[in-house]
């Protein structure tokens, strides 16, 4: 079994990455939020994503065609709520959201994740898993807070702000609804399709941006960000994200959302030149301790119907 294999087999091992791929794609999009317009940088990710990922469903397509029909309304859905809904408000909210904000409502997934499975039926969530949630919520706040906690108190919910709450609980639906992927229906076909259903929900979106006078750059700084964002970002953390989902349950996957704050600080210390403060290191550590508890929790108990898939 070489390494891939191997952590393959480990998801616990793979949960961090998707959150560093979206950190990059969070420090891209603030950087160009000015010059590309958002729902043109979601069509565009996803339209890299589904051009690498063609090659490797084709040969499976004519076989499953008929799995992935009855699959469509899920297929929909999840392209709907996690494909088209999340990515472009979140690239619109970056367009007027202050940057506290924004990490600050971003980080509210894993909280948002167990009430969507709690109420989908999907999956209990144990008492460990939403301690480490909590925790982790704090070191996140701490961080945002710049370590003085009465400054939250003057995050607004003005502009982008309640775009970005929508757009993380459009994420926490879609990553409940990964649960129920039947389990006869290939999971890098169920992706790609998904993937083409999100860009026909953003096309009409798509079609009055540029009706509006909206231009794409197309300078090599600009699409070398969005291959970043379409391979990483979106094809190889999603394929991460849900196999996760799929063997460790959404809460414990959604927990790991925490890390997207700790990785961007770390991305913008690296690359932006910004300096790192004691109340990071504290957040940091909070950051890590939380989700360290609730990956410690292991696989939660989960309600399954008939034809949902299992790993």
């Amino acid at each position: 079994m070489n390494l891939l294999q191997r952590l393959w087999a480990q998801p616990l091992l793979l949960l961090p990455l998707p959150p560093l791929f979206w950190a990059g794609n969070l420090v891209l999009g603030r950087a160009l939020a000015g010059s590309f317009p958002p729902v043109s940088l979601a069509v565009g990710r996803w339209l890299v994503a589904l051009a690498c990922l063609l090659p490797f469903v084709l040969g499976t397509l004519s076989a499953q065609r008929q799995a992935l029909i009855r699959a469509r309304g899920l297929v929909f859905a999840c392209g709907a709520f996690g494909i088209a809904g999340y990515n472009a408000l979140g690239y619109l909210a970056l367009q007027s959201a202050p940057a506290a904000s924004v990490a600050f409502l971003n980080s509210t997934l894993p909280l948002m994740v167990p009430l969507a499975a709690f109420m989908l039926g999907v999956e209990r969530v144990s008492a460990r898993t939403l301690s480490g949630i909590a925790i982790s919520f704090v070191g996140v706040s701490w961080i945002v807070a710049r370590g003085a906690p009465s400054t939250l108190s003057g995050l607004s919910l003005t502009g982008g702000e309640p775009l970005v709450l929508i757009a993380v609980a459009n994420y926490a639906v879609y990553s409940v609804l990964l649960r129920r992927r039947p389990a006869d229906l290939d999971p890098l076909l169920f992706l790609a399709a998904t993937m083409a259903a999100g860009l026909l929900v953003l096309l009409p979106f798509w079609i009055s941006e540029l009706a509006q006078g909206a231009t794409i750059p197309i300078s090599p700084g600009p699409i070398a960000a969005v291959l970043y964002i379409g391979v990483f970002a979106s094809l190889l953390a999603f394929i991460i994200w849900n196999r996760c989902v799929s063997t460790l349950g959404p809460s414990v996957t959604g927990a790991s959302f925490h890390l997207v704050a700790l990785f961007t600080a770390a991305l913008a210390f690296l690359l932006l030149g910004e300096p790192v403060q004691p109340f990071h290191l504290v957040g940091a550590a909070l950051i890590l301790g939380g989700f360290g508890l609730a990956a410690a929790g292991g696989r939660p108990s989960v309600s399954r119907r008939p034809g949902e898939a299992r790993s």
